[in-house]
């Protein structure tokens, strides 16, 4: 079976590939199912209908998903290509602890499948553009990156898998920070995931950014696998057509290397695992 449960189309700020051309080249790949997951970035972008001025970078709306659209057209696809894919309803959310209350309200207006649990960003200071790293040392940005994370899966719950948990890597000029500097951290962080019932995402982009590990790196893969964790879904994290449905067949690979038998989809937020 493959699934692809890292998915954006032009309803994210950062991309321009239409959905039903994403559902269209998924069904040409052979994918059984997809799920979109546009971003939501609360703190760093503001909602179409928010009354606040729209600011643009680089030609494209710093604002989130414009939902009414999203919900009307993932519906429509739905029902236009039933039988040949299946297409699920979900988001990333890209969280900070100041904007819970934003995504809690958010997550309580629409039906979701499925709802990545992202940081993109502390203090509304990107990892990017290299503003959050600035001014501070290798040591404090890793660890608040991570502290951050740890406070967010303690006191918010409405959401499926961690996405690309060790994503602060891919913006590190400096290297990857040792492991076991950070160990503390990431373990806390996956006992509170596997003790609320909920799951990690491994991210094939790991590939094109040409990163020497995967996303998560093997280590916290073991390291979730050895505390119990099982709730996995795998994505490409996909932004054009060339990133759609990438590296499945490695991943999977590499999964049961580790020793993981199975990976999942979600429906109405509850994972529903298949044979890997």
């Amino acid at each position: 079976m493959l699934v692809d449960y890292h998915v954006h189309t032009e309803f994210s700020d950062d991309s321009d590939y239409p959905m039903e051309n994403v559902v269209k080249d998924a069904i040409r790949l052979g994918l059984d199912e997809i799920c979109f997951t546009d971003h939501v970035d609360y703190g760093v972008k503001v909602d179409w209908d928010s009354g606040k001025e729209i600011f643009y970078r680089d030609g494209s709306p710093l604002a989130n998903v414009d939902y009414p659209r999203y919900v009307e057209k993932i519906q429509e696809l739905q029902r236009l290509y039933k039988g040949q894919i299946r297409i699920k309803q979900g988001l990333e959310f890209g969280m900070q602890r100041h904007t819970i209350p934003e995504f809690a309200a958010l997550f309580d207006r629409y039906p979701f499948d499925f709802i990545l649990l992202s940081v993109h960003q502390v203090m509304n200071q990107e990892f990017w553009t290299q503003d959050f790293q600035r001014n501070r040392t290798q040591k404090e940005y890793n660890e608040c990156y991570y502290e951050e994370l740890l406070y967010l899966v303690s006191h918010y719950s409405d959401y499926s898998v961690l996405s690309h948990i060790d994503l602060i890597v891919r913006y590190d000029k400096l290297g990857v920070y040792p492991f076991d500097k950070v160990r503390s951290y990431v373990e806390e962080i996956l006992k509170t995931v596997i003790k609320e019932g909920k799951g990690i995402e491994i991210n094939t982009s790991s590939h094109r950014y040409g990163l020497k590990d995967s996303t998560p790196s093997k280590e916290i893969l073991q390291l979730y696998y050895k505390l119990g964790g099982r709730i996995l879904t795998i994505g490409s994290d996909s932004h054009k057509p060339e990133h759609l449905g990438a590296y499945i067949g490695e991943t999977k690979t590499l999964l049961k290397s580790i020793g993981f038998e199975t990976f999942c989809t979600y429906d109405k937020m509850q994972p529903v695992f298949h044979a890997l």
